[in-house]
Formats: C-alpha cells, sequence, structure tokens
C-alpha cells in the first residue's frame, strides 16, 4: 500500500481541487463537504484544512479556475477574430462562454452565485472574473469600436449567459441532453444575434 501524501504538500491541494470539481460536476453542489472531498482525496479528514479555510474557499478557487479557463477560451475566439471576420469572432466568442457553460456546469453555476460563493471575500476570483470580462471588452472593442463597449458589453454578455442558462439548467437542456445538440442549438441562435448586432454602426 503506498502511503499518504503530506497534508501539506502543493501536490495535494491541486488533488482535493479536482476532487472537489470532479464532485460537483457529476453529484451537485449539495454532495460537496470537506469530509468527503478528503474521503475522494484519500487523507485524513483534517487534511484539507492545510490549505483551505472552509468549503467556501474550495469553492472560491474552483470560481478562479473557471473564470481563468473561460477567459482563456474567450482570448482564444478573440485571437481568431482578424483572420475569421467580425460576424464568426462575435459567434465563435459566443461559443466559447456557452461552451465552458456546457462542459462545467456546476463550477459555472458556482461563479454566478454570491449565496453559494462570496467572490467579494476573495480578491483573486475578483481579478479572474475581470480577465474574462476583459476578454468580452476587447471582443466588443474589436466589433464595434472603443467608443460602444460600456454600452454594448453588458448586451453581449446578457445574451450569451443568459443563452447559457436555458442549456445548462433550463428547458432547453431538458429537450437537447448531448452536448453536441446544445452546441449546434447555441451557433443557431447566436448566428443572428451576430447579424443583427453587427447592423449597429462602428464607433471607433
Amino acid at each position: 500500500m503506498s502511503p499518504r501524501p503530506s497534508s501539506t504538500t502543493p501536490d495535494l491541494r491541486l488533488r482535493i481541487l479536482d476532487a472537489a470539481e470532479r464532485l460537483i460536476e457529476t453529484e451537485g453542489l449539495t454532495a460537496l463537504s470537506m469530509r468527503e472531498v478528503a474521503r475522494r482525496s484519500g487523507v485524513t479528514h483534517q487534511a484539507p484544512y492545510h490549505h483551505f479555510a472552509d468549503r467556501e474557499a474550495i469553492l472560491a478557487e474552483l470560481v478562479v479556475r473557471g473564470f481563468d479557463e473561460l477567459a482563456a477560451r474567450l482570448a482564444k475566439a478573440n485571437d481568431l477574430g482578424p483572420a475569421t471576420g467580425r460576424m464568426e469572432a462575435g459567434v465563435a466568442a459566443g461559443l466559447a462562454y456557452v461552451g465552458y457553460a456546457i462542459d462545467h456546469p456546476g463550477v459555472f453555476r458556482v461563479m454566478f452565485r454570491p449565496e453559494l460563493c462570496d467572490v467579494t471575500r476573495y480578491p483573486q476570483a475578483q481579478q479572474s472574473g475581470s480577465s474574462a470580462y476583459a476578454e468580452l471588452e476587447r471582443l466588443v472593442a474589436a466589433i464595434h469600436g472603443q467608443a460602444l463597449v460600456a454600452s454594448l458589453s453588458m448586451v453581449y454578455w446578457s445574451q450569451v449567459h443568459g443563452l447559457a442558462c436555458l442549456i445548462v439548467d433550463g428547458p432547453v437542456g431538458e429537450q437537447l441532453p448531448g452536448s453536441d445538440d446544445r452546441r449546434t442549438f447555441a451557433r443557431s441562435v447566436l448566428e443572428p444575434f451576430a447579424r443583427q448586432m453587427l447592423a449597429i454602426p462602428s464607433q471607433g
């Protein structure tokens, strides 16, 4: 039998986070507890407390992970914009956002639920969220010009976030349980939205 890892190793911290994320994604947030995470990480029930003060601290770190990955997906879509054109850039960014929600519905829910994790208590979570939003603003600036960033960023966000919620937790998801069908549906919604937004005159 291999020995249990030290309760203070960085590797264990990552194992705890990985176990917590798998637990949320497969069994739901109600299944998450410090004791269950410890059990699934193969350590004593006290070991997680060497890295995380409580359950919310684990959730906060998962929120950081979530926003970091979301920002990376949006950045990748934005980087392709000059080659694909403005409309496809908008669709690609929307699919990046909705695709994250489809791939990680459990963490996605926590990211936008302050009653589950109050990100105002965790500066890194706030910073990661700001980085993701900055990619959204970058998209809007590329499509419409810098002058319209403040007014249109929320329009774009409302569209993709609402669509993601309908797919992950709403009637759309119930009708389309498969991830491929969900992505196809998302594109069918995002394309006409992008065309409508392109009708707005750009402003430098």
